[in-house]
């Protein structure tokens, strides 16, 4: 069986395959590690995940490790929304986004932090990445001929094999949303859940950006809410380093 925290952390690129530091750390490795092997870059994610947009969680969020960073995002977000704050800004265009507010994980007496979970950490980190994998296939683009090439390049991420069972069966499986927001106990995993979502993708389509609004809907998350997510997602995410964007698919 595999570790369902170290494949979130794989898909959000947390650590470089090959590497004991993150990608922040070992940013000139991983790009040349990219230039050799295009899985090498945490680019799991860019295979999976990629919207030809070519952005990546940066900074601290990256070496919280996925559960921590998908929840200090949700507490952050739903904190500024509880104090009236205005949504914050994302970093301007061609800054890296390192001067911002450090993200801290959630606190550990909250509802937020992967110990609080009601069904077990494990259950629900598979429950977002889930999310992860739904949001990635809302523009229809895993058809036959993709999810082959995502097959293949599987097995160059050095994910394990039950990894790759696990995540292809993902990709072939319909779009269960009833299945997926009840994998949600309560109202701080239901506001992780999209915000896991939405780093999964850049809604820059259509079908994208209405998977999002009707999975807002369906987990009852407030507008106002969103849009602190969508505020403190984008700030957390830049431009990713030449070499490791995925290729766009038009």
């Amino acid at each position: 069986m595999f570790d369902p925290k170290k494949l979130l952390d794989d898909l959000l690129g947390s650590q470089v395959p090959g590497t004991t530091g993150t990608v922040r750390d070992k940013a000139g490795q991983a790009v040349q590690m990219a230039k050799d092997n295009p899985l090498a870059a945490g680019a799991l994610a860019a295979v999976l995940l990629g919207t030809g947009t070519g952005r990546q969680v940066t900074g601290t969020a990256i070496k919280l490790g996925g559960l921590a960073a998908i929840g200090g995002l949700a507490y952050k977000a739903y904190q500024n929304y509880k104090a009236g704050n205005a949504p914050e800004q994302a970093p301007a265009a061609g800054t890296s986004g390192a001067g911002g507010p450090e993200l801290l994980p959630p606190p550990a007496d909250t509802a937020f932090h992967p110990s609080q979970a009601p069904q077990g950490e494990d259950e629900f980190t598979l429950t977002l990445v889930r999310a992860m994998i739904s949001a990635a296939k809302a523009d229809g683009h895993v058809d036959d001929e993709e999810r082959e090439k995502i097959a293949g390049k599987l097995k160059l991420a050095g994910i394990g094999s039950d990894a790759e069972k696990f995540l292809l069966a993902e990709l072939d499986s319909p779009l269960d949303l009833d299945t997926l927001v009840a994998g949600a106990k309560t109202d701080e995993q239901r506001l992780e859940l999209y915000t896991a979502s939405r780093l999964a993708i850049d809604p820059d389509t259509r079908a994208e950006r209405g998977y999002l609004d009707l999975l807002a809907g369906r987990l009852g998350l407030p507008d106002a809410l969103v849009d602190h997510v969508e505020a403190t997602v984008s700030a957390a995410k830049v431009p990713a380093p030449a070499g490791t964007a995925p290729n766009p698919r038009w």
